[in-house]
């Protein structure tokens, strides 16, 4: 396995290995793995001739006072995981790298980089579509690999590869949980034993609406009702929200009548985390 810091090199890398009529995967992260991030480049591994992955906290997805300084950082550990897994390149660029001095360009997705997530944290989309798009621009994948967990991103990265023409598959990946259900994020670690035990709520609540709607529940508010309930039910728990929505437009509905999205954002103690579920109606 390589670690690339450069631009430069990491272009070169690629450019070559498309000369030679490889397939280049590539899995952008911030780092700290999990699951959730294994199961994506194991994926590409399967897929593809040439996996790169990237590590870069990036500084413009995070508002003021959010968890910048403090999210985990693990590189020794992480370039273990992706060596051991048969990762081929690990880009690695520093903030300077990717965002010099004089910088002023940015990406915006209109519309559904308002709702949900994007509502709660003004410009987090607006640094999530300009880093992804600049990633893209460096590595010129193939395939790139994203999971469910964080499905707004994956709709809003969706959207900038068909509207900027970029010609890449975008491959979205199931949630990835641990075994008593609380989604995989690299957040968790921020909580103690007693929030953890508080963060179940949220699974539980997914799962109390779709068999809310498995049973013939069509009504959206009655449904954000009781997800309300059983995470309120808990200490340590502050939600942000629970949305009924449509899974591209990310627009409410009163009532499910097609394929929809549920989605939430809680905080837990000092972690903000995210869960969803897609529920269809036969």
């Amino acid at each position: 396995m390589r670690i690339v810091e450069s631009i430069h090199e990491m272009r070169d890398i690629t450019k070559r290995a498309r000369i030679e009529g490889k397939i280049i995967g590539f899995v952008p992260t911030m780092g700290s793995f999990h699951e959730g991030h294994l199961s994506l480049m194991k994926r590409g591994i399967e897929e593809v001739d040439l996996l790169v992955i990237s590590i870069f906290v990036n500084p413009t997805q995070f508002g003021q006072g959010e968890d910048y300084d403090r999210y985990p950082r693990n590189i020794d550990e992480d370039n273990k995981k992706a060596s051991e897994l048969g990762v081929d390149i690990i880009f690695y660029p520093n903030v300077e790298e990717i965002y010099p001095d004089n910088y002023h360009t940015f990406v915006t997705v209109e519309k559904i980089n308002n709702k949900l997530c994007g509502a709660s944290r003004p410009g987090f989309f607006k640094g999530v579509a300009t880093v992804v798009t600049k990633l893209f621009n460096i590595v010129r994948p193939h395939k790139a690999y994203f999971g469910e967990k964080d499905y707004q991103q994956l709709v809003v990265i969706r959207r900038i590869e068909k509207d900027l023409n970029m010609d890449i598959k975008i491959v979205g990946m199931p949630i990835i949980r641990e075994s008593d259900g609380l989604a995989m994020s690299s957040r968790n670690l921020y909580l103690t034993d007693k929030e953890r035990i508080s963060a179940l709520s949220l699974s539980r609540s997914l799962n109390k609406a779709k068999k809310m709607v498995h049973s013939g529940e069509r009504s959206a508010e009655r449904i954000i009702s009781e997800m309300r309930s059983i995470i309120e039910s808990e200490r340590f728990t502050e939600i942000d929200y629970i949305a009924v929505c449509d899974p591209e437009e990310f627009d409410d509905v009163d009532e499910i009548k097609k394929r929809t999205l549920i989605a939430l954002a809680v905080m837990i103690g000092k972690a903000r985390l995210i869960d969803n579920c897609i529920v269809e109606v036969k």
